[in-house]
């Protein structure tokens, strides 16, 4: 007998993924349309076992750190991560666009770019750019690339 899914439509579930929809989104539209209670825990299971991409876009170099837990969501990294999605062609919400252009002009206003030291309390500073800052951040020093980065790079 087959496994009993919550899911009435697989074809359905893969467009809204693929359209960016939240798991929140489907959470509310199952209930709305189908009058099933779903979770967003449901969705990503299903995401997953699809095979579909992850919502997460991760990008070594403009995240190049193994971030600490306590500083998972101070501002710039929350941008860094708003401005890899932006570079990986994914469509950001207007507020969310509003935000990091703002981020980014004072970046290039103030001539500063983003230092991670995982040692410290606050973890992110802005830091005077410097003629080797190519980008958004300040490179670290190869001890502290997380392993996945080091890797990619071999």
């Amino acid at each position: 007998m087959p496994a009993k899914t919550k899911v009435q439509d697989e074809q359905e579930a893969i467009r809204w993924l693929s359209e960016g929809k939240s798991y929140q989104w489907m959470v509310e539209k199952y209930l709305e349309k189908y009058n099933i209670q779903t979770t967003t825990s449901m969705w990503a299971t299903f995401r997953h076992r699809k095979g579909l991409d992850l919502r997460i876009t991760r990008d070594a170099d403009l995240i190049p750190w193994e971030v600490k837990e306590e500083h998972r969501w101070q501002y710039p990294l929350v941008m860094l991560r708003f401005e890899a999605r932006q570079r990986a062609g994914h469509e950001l919400k207007k507020a969310d666009r509003s935000r990091l252009d703002a981020w980014k002009a004072e970046r290039e206003s103030t001539e500063t770019v983003v230092y991670y030291d995982p040692q410290t309390e606050d973890g992110f500073f802005y830091v005077p750019r410097e003629a080797s800052d190519t980008d958004l951040i300040r490179e670290p020093i190869a001890a502290l690339r997380r392993q996945s980065a080091i890797a990619a790079s071999d």
